[in-house]
């Protein structure tokens, strides 16, 4: 179990993060400002001037990584569903992650920012493209690898 999880988290974390780096950089956002943004959630706003702030940043994104992947490796076996059909399962468990930060973890900590629709001058056209590029990245490039990963992990096992 402990190997499915150091390879699921490596990969889900790699390709979360990339993708982030990515979709922010269409943005005009760096690496270095989406990386002190993470970090910014647990440490505070200062993380922003801090040369502690981007590495702060990824090894926060890495911890909450591991804590989803945990979860799932820990979960899914209770289901044998989720073994059996891992592109359905981790699409749901994307879909359930992005909720979680989404719809909960983001608006605790950034009241201000939520609804989505209320960043000013956000058009309908970019609350979709920005909806889409967190469910892409929480379905595809995290829930899928995790559930492929842990369903792969239970084979080897087996």
């Amino acid at each position: 179990m402990t190997r499915t999880i150091v390879i699921a988290w490596l990969v889900a974390g790699a390709l979360d993060i990339l993708s982030a780096f990515v979709f922010a950089g269409m943005a005009g956002v760096t690496p270095t400002q989406v990386l002190q943004f993470v970090a910014s959630g647990p440490f505070g706003d200062g993380m922003y001037e801090s040369a502690a702030g981007a590495p702060l940043g990824l090894l926060t994104h890495f911890a909450i990584m591991l804590a989803m992947v945990a979860a799932y490796v820990t979960i899914a076996p209770n289901f044998p569903a989720t073994l059996r059909h891992p592109i359905v399962a981790g699409l749901l468990y994307g879909l359930l992650l992005w909720v979680i930060m989404y719809w909960i973890v983001r608006p605790l900590r950034w009241p201000e920012q939520w609804p989505p629709a209320a960043y000013a001058g956000d058009s309908a056209g970019e609350i979709a493209w920005s909806v889409g590029n967190a469910l892409f990245s929480h379905c595809i490039l995290v829930g899928i690898p995790i559930a492929w990963i842990t369903a792969q992990g239970r084979r080897e096992i087996h």
